[in-house]
């Protein structure tokens, strides 16, 4: 029988296979986690990282009081905010020599619509934060509503997302697709798991590449934005 501290030694080498889903948000990031949750891995949610305030820690630039962190030492699976944050993949990539990326991409006009649906035409979550992701620095100090919400987690939503910032926030979720792709391809490609939103086999293929069976008819659409 396997004593206790092997289990241990076991376990721990599991949850060190970190899995990071580095889609855009409104990009299937909530679908991916419920699909590992329902396939039976470890997983961290948005509320996980609320109540830890991850990304409040990213944008101070303060890191590893992320990975020291009970629940990312307890979880294999990440999913949402900040994993997806402007490079900081990169970061992932080598701090974690043995973790996994999953990459959903949708058509780009789709995936501006229903950010903007999301909270009826505002920003997402923190002004601030949105603005450093979304290159909207300049809208934000020039924001006479602003409180100096800087290094907060307060949820403002104090900027508008409006269809004369469409071709801005495409631009910019193209390009960084493009630069993870480019990223991936150059260091380690076997580390990328990449897939189109669109795509109805994309959760067999997803299972297929983490070695979970997934029924053909399998099919999950999680936090689906509605006008």
């Amino acid at each position: 029988m396997m004593n206790v501290r092997k289990i241990d030694s076991v376990l721990q080498a599991y949850l060190n296979k970190k899995i990071f889903c580095i889609s855009f948000q409104k990009t299937g990031t909530t679908s991916v986690g419920k699909f590992f949750m329902e396939h039976d891995y470890r997983v961290a949610t948005y509320p996980v990282s609320e109540r830890n305030e991850w990304s409040l820690k990213w944008l101070k630039g303060d890191y590893e009081s992320i990975f020291n962190s009970s629940d990312f030492k307890t979880r294999q699976v990440f999913e949402d905010n900040p994993w997806w944050y402007q490079d900081f993949y990169k970061f992932l990539f080598h701090r974690f020599p043995k973790s996994r990326f999953i990459l959903f991409e949708r058509d780009a006009d789709k995936w501006f619509d229903s950010l903007k649906k999301h909270s009826s035409g505002r920003t997402l979550g923190n002004t601030y934060r949105h603005s450093k992701i979304y290159r909207r620095e300049w809208d934000f100090y020039q924001n006479s509503s602003q409180k100096d919400n800087f290094y907060s987690s307060i949820k403002d939503e104090s900027l508008t997302i409006e269809e004369r910032h469409r071709e801005h926030y495409k631009a910019l979720y193209l390009l960084r697709i493009r630069e993870i792709k480019e990223f991936f391809n150059e260091f380690d490609e076997n580390r990328l798991d990449h897939y189109l939103l669109e795509d109805p086999e994309k959760w067999q293929k997803l299972g297929k590449s983490f070695n979970i069976d997934v029924a053909k008819d399998y099919s999950i659409h999680a936090n689906k934005t509605t006008s």
